[in-house]
């Protein structure tokens, strides 16, 4: 590229600073025939009668809507609601996610039926490893009962929360049950001898000292 410091566009006929014009290693002074406006201006042109010669017209961009400050537009309802209406959205500008609730929820059940064949299916594998083919494959070799009470149609997956591994399909009872004894054994057995009639007492050996039964 040569020393200029100025150079005469060929399309506006402006002598303007070899910096408004871009670099062209081919032309023998380095710089484009036209500059930058020129350019881009020639660019717009072309593209409007290529877009002519197929017989489209170029998108007219659309106008942002002016909405009432602490209200938005669901694109999929088309109603405008208000801001508390929308989930919450920490990685977007306004805070708030695109669609309102029912829509952005209806969007979520539809994703889930179309990728994993249903929203149980996908809750299954994403919480405990196995999809709803093996539960009722499970529930099937349990014949169809709980396998704590025996009651039919069991529809719970209960498994060891350390772990993760799946133990067995209880009924809606028995699995919170095992929640609330905390799944600790001894705390069943004693439950258990508790509603035989054996009241489980401290019993006194100090003053302010007791000794649990073992």
């Amino acid at each position: 590229m040569s020393d200029l410091t100025d150079k005469v566009c060929r399309d506006c006929g402006s002598s303007k600073p070899a910096s408004e014009f871009w670099k062209r290693e081919k032309s023998p002074d380095g710089l484009a025939p036209y500059c930058r406006a020129c350019f881009k201006r020639r660019n717009a042109e072309a593209a409007m009668r290529k877009s002519a010669r197929e017989g489209r017209e170029r998108s007219v961009p659309k106008q942002r809507e002016e909405l009432p400050d602490g209200f938005g537009r669901c694109p999929d309802c088309g109603e405008l609601k208000p801001r508390s209406d929308f989930p919450r959205n920490k990685r977007v500008k306004s805070g708030y996610a695109t669609y309102c609730k029912p829509c952005h929820n209806a969007r979520g059940v539809e994703t889930k039926q179309r990728l994993h064949g249903g929203t149980r299916h996908y809750h299954l594998m994403r919480r405990y490893g196995i999809g709803a083919a093996e539960v009722a494959a499970m529930v099937e070799a349990q014949m169809g009962l709980c396998a704590i009470c025996l009651t039919p149609g069991p529809e719970h997956v209960d498994h060891d929360h350390k772990t993760g591994r799946v133990r067995a399909i209880l009924c809606f009872n028995c699995n919170g049950g095992l929640g609330q004894f905390k799944d600790r054994p001894d705390l069943l057995r004693r439950g258990a001898d508790y509603l035989e009639g054996n009241v489980w007492k401290p019993t006194l050996v100090a003053p302010g000292v007791y000794r649990l039964p073992s």
